[in-house]
């Protein structure tokens, strides 16, 4: 009797185990795909973050750019615009389109100028004897890729007094 009990112990060691199942392994393994899973779901949420981040930086560049440029437009009573293609007429301006100079996304801009901010509307009669428009700018990207930034333009109004 007793070289049963001793040819069973040395089958299955003298601790007991004998292993894992196929099926622990299994859950296991579906245990750590899930967490993988989490892992690279939040991999691609930071990436389109980021990118969405990055082409709000360049669209307020592209907006700083164009704004400072129409302060630099000359506004008196006797000249309205710059030789350098800035304009302070009335009215809205043809949108036109904005490549950065390092390449990368193109940035739609639309400008409006109000000759008499106080009234309802947008005044665009030429020549204008108010001392005051209010300039908006607007830039959006040409192109979003993520849905987002479709909705949040950048929008920047300014208002410039007449000189003498």
């Amino acid at each position: 009797m007793e070289n049963t009990s001793q040819t069973k112990q040395t089958k299955h060691g003298s601790s007991g185990e004998a292993g894992f199942t196929l099926i622990e392994v299994a859950c296991a393994l579906v245990v750590i795909l899930v967490a993988l899973l989490g892992v690279v779901f939040s991999f691609t949420y930071v990436v389109n973050y980021n990118a969405g981040n990055n082409a709000r930086s360049q669209t307020l560049a592209v907006l700083q750019q164009q704004v400072e440029r129409l302060r630099a437009a000359k506004f008196t009573p006797t000249i309205t615009g710059s030789a350098s293609g800035a304009d302070l007429r009335g009215g809205i301006q043809a949108p036109f389109l904005v490549t950065p100079i390092d390449g990368g996304a193109s940035f739609n801009v639309q400008v409006t100028v109000d000759n008499d901010p106080f009234a309802a509307g947008i005044q665009s009669t030429e020549p204008s004897t108010s001392t005051l428009k209010e300039i908006t700018v607007t830039v959006t990207l040409s192109s979003p890729s993520p849905g987002w930034q479709t909705a949040i333009p950048a929008v920047a109004v300014l208002r410039r007094t007449r000189g003498n």
